[in-house]
């Protein structure tokens, strides 16, 4: 349980900087982007653990915050792709 909420701290944080990275907007505020970061972490965690046997090692682990920063990244770039579209 620790670890999941570890994790979600992890996520919202990569999710404010995944935001300060990118440039432009993404579509959504604050709140969606913190929420895409979560969803982003998340799922760079489980793919890593599936396709290269990455495992959460912990909040201070570099390489977490590295998997979860890229997760959080191209969540936001699929998420601004899919919003973009729309307004089309």
């Amino acid at each position: 349980m620790a670890g999941f909420l570890g994790f979600l701290l992890l996520g919202l944080i990569a999710g404010a900087i995944a935001k300060l990275i990118l440039p432009g907007k993404q579509g959504g505020g604050w709140i969606a982007t913190l929420l895409l970061g979560v969803a982003g972490a998340l799922l760079a965690g489980w793919l890593g653990g599936l396709l290269f046997g990455y495992s959460y090692e912990g909040f201070f682990d570099i390489t977490s915050w590295i998997v979860a920063i890229v997760g959080a990244i191209v969540v936001l770039l699929i998420w601004g792709l899919i919003t973009r579209r729309r307004k089309s």
